[in-house]
């Protein structure tokens, strides 16, 4: 009777990594089924409010546009730097974390009225505010 040689793979093979792996994975899974177990043991009845709203509204990009004499536009409409104070107050509190402003201000324009509008935003808390700008000739 001839004799059976194995294959010289199936002897390498070794399969310590994959039942640890699989031992692991059945671990996880225990763990996170007991959590989810822990969450429903008390019958707790939430509270409702027909008038909630939530803590923070979507963020909107404020637009200021200034024109060549330096007069304030907020949204389209001609504003002053206590109104924008204000305005963008509000808005901060209600999005303390992602607004943002758009500054669009004529080429004639003076410099100030933009560092205005920007230490406006600097100290209502507003970090990310852009100039922006059109793209000339060579760009």
């Amino acid at each position: 009777m001839p004799k059976i040689k194995r294959s010289t793979v199936a002897s390498t093979l070794s399969l310590t990594p994959l039942i640890d792996v699989v031992f692991l994975l059945l671990i996880f899974f225990l763990v996170t089924s007991e959590f989810e177990d822990e969450e429903r043991r008390l019958n707790i009845v939430l509270p409702t409010a027909t008038s909630a709203v939530p803590m923070t509204s979507q963020p909107k990009e404020v637009v200021v546009d200034i024109d060549q004499q330096g007069d304030l536009y907020l949204n389209g409409q001609q504003s002053n730097l206590q109104e924008l104070e204000k305005w963008l107050s509000i808005a901060v509190a209600n999005n303390p974390t992602n607004q943002s402003v758009v500054i669009r201000a004529d080429r004639a324009t003076a410099f100030q009225p933009v560092v205005s509008v920007m230490d406006i935003c600097n100290r209502t808390g507003i970090r990310d505010y852009t100039v922006t700008t059109q793209d000339g000739p060579d760009g």
